[in-house]
């Protein structure tokens, strides 16, 4: 079986004519019609219903010409990646993130280091506009942020990655409902990030929307303080449920659900360009075929 049968098979299916089939495929018409011969007898069966014609395609031809489709279009990628790599064999590439999308940032490095193994990379925890600002100073390439940070803001190009569902995080210990609400919440003795972080500042207008006034015991600019007050049950936690690093998962830390939820969409953010640079056209073809969202909802399946 060779790739230009199945090219074939796919020309006569859309043209439905041997000879249109064959000029598409830039052959003769004899030569395409003894390639899917060959591919008939190869999987002994009957794909083309022919006379001296074309006249049409056999019900187990239909399910075969299904897989062919499938087979080129992974063809088709196996291609454009090899493409990426021989395009991109090397670089540094700089991305600024948001303190909770951390979690999210070491995936998709990992699958840059994946694809582009000479690749270096440098992540920094960054406050939103610190990364606006950085990337107009194109000191960095990419950043990870809230959408609504860039909404109709001509200036950037955005790639919605996943959504953020916000839990409280609790030690194992603390005697708590599995789902409480946002009053039940605020009188906990809380930690959270500090006023300047969009994530606190999302929280705050919740309380203010619910007209309580929360109990915050401790804030900080590092999620790994919050983590360690967390794991002492002096306090709680308030963070979306991705930003929970793989390492905590039973290391003595709950999640509990807040109702109603609340969820912000983070994106992939980078300076809108006529041209972008070879690299970064290549981390942006990576990120888009990741599915960022199916691999952090796995990880909330084992933590909630």
């Amino acid at each position: 079986m060779f790739i230009r049968q199945l090219t074939y098979l796919i020309a006569l299916d859309k043209h439905r004519h041997f000879g249109r089939a064959a000029e598409s495929c830039h052959v003769s018409q004899p030569a395409l019609s003894n390639g899917i011969r060959e591919l008939e007898r190869e999987l002994g069966i009957t794909i083309v219903k022919r006379n001296r014609t074309f006249e049409g395609i056999t019900p187990e031809g239909e399910r075969v010409i299904q897989w062919v489709r499938q087979v080129l279009a992974s063809l088709e990628g196996l291609r454009q990646e090899a493409d990426l790599v021989r395009s991109v064999p090397r670089g540094h590439l700089a991305i600024g993130v948001i303190p909770t999308a951390n979690h999210a940032a070491t995936l998709l490095s990992a699958e840059y280091r994946e694809i582009l193994p000479q690749l270096t990379l440098e992540v920094t925890s960054l406050s939103t506009p610190e990364i606006l600002r950085r990337l107009k100073a194109q000191d960095i390439q990419l950043g990870i942020l809230y959408d609504r940070s860039v909404a109709n803001d001509g200036n950037y190009d955005v790639m919605p990655l996943f959504s953020e569902r916000y839990v409280l995080i609790a030690s194992e210990q603390a005697s708590l409902p599995h789902q409480l609400d946002w009053a039940e919440v605020a009188q906990l003795p809380l930690c959270l990030l500090s006023p300047d972080m969009q994530n606190r500042q999302t929280l705050d207008g919740l309380f203010d929307a619910l007209e309580v006034t929360p109990r915050v015991v401790l804030q900080t600019n590092d999620l790994r303080v919050l983590l360690v007050e967390c794991l002492s049950g002096r306090a709680f936690s308030i963070m979306p449920l991705s930003a929970l690093p793989t390492q905590y998962e039973g290391a003595g830390l709950r999640a509990h659900l807040i109702t109603p939820e609340h969820a912000e969409n983070v994106c992939l953010v980078r300076l809108r360009r006529d041209a972008q640079p070879a690299l970064s056209q290549a981390a942006w073809q990576i990120a888009s075929q990741l599915d960022l969202e199916a691999i952090l909802n796995q990880a909330l399946a084992r933590k909630v």
